[in-house]
């Protein structure tokens, strides 16, 4: 049940972090053909029984990118000149991207429902990135989630079981 994994869910992880960052690198060395499919698989199980209303974590802690398109579609969704968006949500990271300018997220309700959820960055529609193609490229993404995410928490456990190393 996903109550009592969100409460000890970064200490577990925590825990693992070593193993987990170990275990992820000897994966992606090794690279099983099947891995993109294995992934998907996992993830459309358990996001089938995950409810992230439950959790929204990855809203309360994570800034999603906001790529060019996003931001002009929120705007013209709020009614507000994209520049104006930009001064009041926005402000550019290290990486020279658009991210939010704190956290948790602005438009994540008192009940966990985005109020933009159909004008929402591509980015929060693609979270957490585990049913991708090249989840070779994205183990590292993966990995600094499983504190985040119940849902990658269990599927990197899952994972493990699929391909011991």
């Amino acid at each position: 049940d996903m109550k009592s994994l969100i409460g000890p869910l970064a200490e577990r992880a925590r825990q693992k972090e070593k193993d987990n960052k170990k275990y992820l690198t000897r994966l992606r060395d090794k690279n099983p053909k099947d891995m993109d499919a294995v992934f998907r698989k996992l993830h459309d199980e358990i996001f089938a029984d995950m409810d992230c209303l439950e959790c929204a974590n990855c809203c309360k802690i994570l800034g999603p990118r906001f790529r060019e398109l996003d931001i002009d579609r929120l705007a013209k969704h709020l009614n507000i000149h994209r520049k104006t968006f930009i001064s009041l949500y926005l402000q550019i990271d290290e990486d020279g991207d658009y991210v939010l300018r704190k956290l948790p997220c602005v438009f994540l309700g008192d009940d966990n429902r985005c109020t933009v959820y159909e004008f929402r960055p591509r980015a929060c529609e693609e979270y957490p990135h585990t049913n991708v193609k090249n989840m070779r490229g994205h183990l590292v993404m993966a990995r600094k989630n499983i504190p985040v995410c119940p849902a990658v928490y269990e599927i990197i456990e899952k994972i493990r079981k699929v391909y011991p190393l």
